[in-house]
């Protein structure tokens, strides 16, 4: 399909403006301006819904390269507000290609721009942070894009978990003879559901407002904690359900998962000044010294027990929690973010990076196996 191209711009919230063509559906796009540095993934990227209410800037130049196949969906639509690109492709001739990328993208009603200079832009944003931003034609004054910029919450505070979970329980695995884990789907991606399906478990998944009750009901082997959108200290109700399983059944929590665990436990969590988004972020085990390269998408991180934001020791932090002995396992190599927590004393673990990496590096990928032989050690 070919399009008309209209001239466009974005604007952040600052006042930063960056001109382009506007590419995707004829419709603003506003949200949180985050940037990610994978080379691929752009299909799985704009449908996580751990970038919803966000806009995207894709650090990679080219991007569209291969289309658009069923096979990459991460749920069942797109949830990033906009995308921002340097060059934008719509080639359909790739082999599993079904759709070009900007064709789906109009599809999809999500808007576009390409022709940015997206170094200067990220630069821009590792300088003055993640902000509020959107896509406008060049004929909207600036103004009165500012004013609908300025209109959008920003992400601190945000409770964007009841947006992305489901309405009710979900079976997935049905006819597997594994473990039945349960899970509080605050937004979990497709892969992390087949990482654990192809391993024979059976996947229960659960509205994020699931009491304690409601969650063990059909006497799962563990509890699961997902990826997902928004800010964790706004889903006090479901650190409270955490809270109450912890010790009952095997837990073990990613990205979002990972951080409201940590806040069942006492950890505090923090806004990161331009998050972590990409498939090559190092991650050390601080128990082995083995360093991962790992896939990201988060923009709020644990704080250590001291209260402090960075671990700057090379060992395993160990401290006393309300459900006994807990340490931090992992670190992150760029900025010594908490990138990992083991509980000692009952069956528990989380990371904050994406084991299931789709797609991406698959340093990380025995951790589902990790974690099922842990579950099926405690039956």
């Amino acid at each position: 399909m070919t399009e008309t191209p209209h001239a466009g711009y974005l604007l952040l919230e600052d006042g930063t403006r960056f001109d382009g063509v506007l590419c995707g559906a004829e419709t603003d796009g506003v949200g949180e301006v985050v940037f990610t540095t994978g080379m691929s993934g752009y299909q799985e990227s704009v449908t996580d819904p751990s970038f919803a209410r966000q806009v995207i800037v894709f650090k990679y130049p080219h991007i569209g390269n291969y289309g658009i196949s069923g096979s990459a969906m991460e749920s069942d639509r797109v949830h990033a507000r906009a995308v921002v690109m340097r060059s934008a492709v719509n080639r359909e001739d790739a082999p599993t290609a079904e759709l070009g990328w900007l064709d789906w993208l109009r599809d999809c009603g999500i808007p576009a721009i390409s022709g940015v200079d997206t170094r200067a832009l990220v630069r821009h944003i590792r300088t003055a942070g993640s902000m509020r931003g959107g896509l406008f034609p060049a004929d909207v004054p600036p103004a009165s894009a500012l004013d609908t910029v300025l209109a959008e919450p920003a992400m601190r505070g945000l409770d964007l978990a009841r947006e992305v979970t489901p309405e009710r329980v979900t079976l997935h695995g049905e006819h597997n003879d594994g473990p039945l884990i349960a899970a509080i789907d605050t937004g979990i991606m497709l892969s992390i559901v087949r990482s654990l399906v192809e391993r024979g478990a059976r996947l229960e998944l659960h509205p994020c407002t699931t009491t304690p009750d409601e969650l063990l009901a059909s006497s799962p082997d563990a509890v699961f904690l997902a990826n997902g959108p928004g800010d964790p200290a706004a889903l006090d109700y479901v650190v409270e359900t955490v809270r109450a399983v912890i010790g009952k059944q095997p837990t073990f929590g990613i990205c979002l998962g990972h951080q409201l665990l940590c806040r069942a436990v006492g950890l505090e969590t923090f806004k990161l000044p331009f998050g972590h988004r990409g498939a090559n972020h190092p991650v050390k085990d601080l128990r082995t010294g083995r360093i991962e390269i790992t896939s990201q998408n988060h923009g709020f991180a644990v704080a250590a027990p001291d209260g402090g934001l960075r671990v700057e020791r090379d060992e395993p932090v160990r401290w006393e929690t309300e459900v006994g002995a807990a340490e931090l396992s992992h670190v992150n190599l760029y900025d010594r973010t908490v990138e990992g927590l083991t509980l000692l004393d009952t069956p528990g673990a989380t990371v904050q990076y994406h084991p299931e990496a789709g797609p991406g590096p698959n340093d990380s990928l025995y951790l589902f196996d990790r974690f099922l032989d842990q579950v099926r050690a405690h039956a």
